[in-house]
């Protein structure tokens, strides 16, 4: 049984794992391709995702700390078990913070071809499309591809472009 003078460790290390985590975890949660998004649930992203790498590594040390402090008490094993499960969950998470895993899902097109208009077969007349037109040169890219990469650079009327979804 856990003794009454650690509760506030328990406390301490519970708590700040669900933060370290949740910090980190909740925007790759909002922010997911084809899915319905809001202006809020966005913003509480991007919110999210700039407080986490300070946030993440400080939840990270207090369970860290929480779970040694535990550990000197010499608990059971299975006790010691899950002091330490946490802390390497918002250790893993305080890593997290500091990478860009949205690209890791928005990967760059690789061997972009381009197509005459007239001989696309992979684009349905039903197909949105984001189209550019500059000095009477105009191309066209399929929202559905889009979707994967959200932004591209190329080239219309020998202007470079970036274009974005």
């Amino acid at each position: 049984m856990i003794m009454t003078s650690n509760r506030w460790l328990w406390a301490l290390v519970t708590t700040s794992a669900i933060v370290g985590v949740g910090v980190v975890a909740v925007p790759v949660f909002l922010i997911r391709p084809f899915s319905p998004q809001s202006a809020a649930t966005v913003a509480a992203a991007f919110h999210l995702r700039s407080i986490s790498p300070w946030l993440a590594p400080l939840a990270a040390a207090l369970t860290a700390l929480g779970a040694f402090l535990l550990l000197r008490r010499r608990p059971r094993w299975y006790l010691g078990v899950l002091a330490i499960l946490p802390t390497a969950l918002t250790g893993g998470a305080a890593w997290l913070s500091h990478q860009n895993h949205f690209e890791w899902m928005f990967a760059p097109l690789p061997g972009a071809e381009y197509e005459r208009a007239r001989d696309v077969r992979f684009v349905d007349d039903a197909d949105m499309v984001v189209a550019v037109e500059v000095n009477g040169d105009a191309v066209a890219f399929p929202v559905r591809q889009m979707a994967y990469h959200h932004v591209l650079n190329d080239e219309a009327g020998k202007v470079p472009i970036v274009s974005t979804y």
